[in-house]
């Protein structure tokens, strides 16, 4: 199998996903949008899998290159039907593409919490194995505010009504990041707009400490990844 990424930002990359993508003999090729890298032919890749980032989804005269991004994931949802996995920004933008609508969250939502699948999401096999609520780490300040028609609505907490979504057969989007290795919070912070939300969301005191509690949370987390990749795999595989 052969997966293209969409990157925003060079610190938001696969993660723990580059390890196990490895081990399964994937071979990747990244896009870094934000430097200006060209979008190459998508009809030879398997999956598209599309990161988070700064930016948000209306963003189009500040970054340009959005558009194109927006008609690349349009073209491989709508015409190419080919599994897609969004996290964070990239489920955004799959919501705004497939005529959802994406707004600023009341607050932010940042650090570690739960979500609740719904019965859909506890069904689905992108979700097989998982026990609900899932625990989850959490980076946003914008969020789905009202799902495409027709998606399905896998996962919500109190904070985020749209925490996981599914469009069509393998069009996935999740609001968190199951990607989190030992170095996301530390190289997250020292982007000026995620260290505001941080801080906004956790307040300072807590803020310092979310590294470390983060880390005593990586093998569960790292577990958490394996399962969904392995979920994931099985649904380009088409075995899902």
């Amino acid at each position: 199998m052969r997966f293209l990424v969409f990157q925003h930002v060079d610190v938001e990359h696969p993660g723990t996903f580059r390890e196990l993508w490895r081990e399964a003999g994937i071979e990747w090729d990244a896009v870094e949008l934000d430097a200006g890298e060209p979008i190459p032919a998508l009809e030879p890749y398997d999956a598209l899998v599309v990161m988070g980032g700064p930016m948000d989804v209306w963003e189009e005269e500040e970054h340009p290159w959005m558009v194109a991004e927006k008609l690349a994931i349009s073209h491989w949802v709508r015409a190419l039907d080919r599994p897609y996995l969004g996290v964070c920004l990239g489920h955004q933008l799959l919501a705004d593409v497939m005529g959802g609508a994406v707004d600023l969250a009341k607050e932010p939502e940042v650090g570690l919490g739960t979500v609740d699948l719904t019965p859909a999401g506890a069904a689905d096999p992108l979700f097989a194995g998982f026990s609900n609520p899932v625990e989850t780490f959490q980076w946003h300040g914008a969020e789905v505010t009202r799902p495409p028609t027709g998606a399905v609505v896998l996962a919500a907490n109190a904070a985020c009504a749209v925490q996981a979504l599914r469009i069509g057969r393998a069009a996935y989007g999740v609001q968190y990041h199951v990607e989190i290795g030992e170095d996301t919070v530390h190289d997250w912070q020292a982007i000026p707009a995620y260290a505001a939300s941080l801080e906004r969301a956790l307040g300072k005191e807590r803020a310092d400490r979310l590294a470390g509690e983060t880390l005593a949370r990586l093998p569960d987390f790292a577990a958490a990844a394996r399962r969904f990749n392995d979920n994931f795999l099985r649904l380009v595989s088409g075995r899902g």
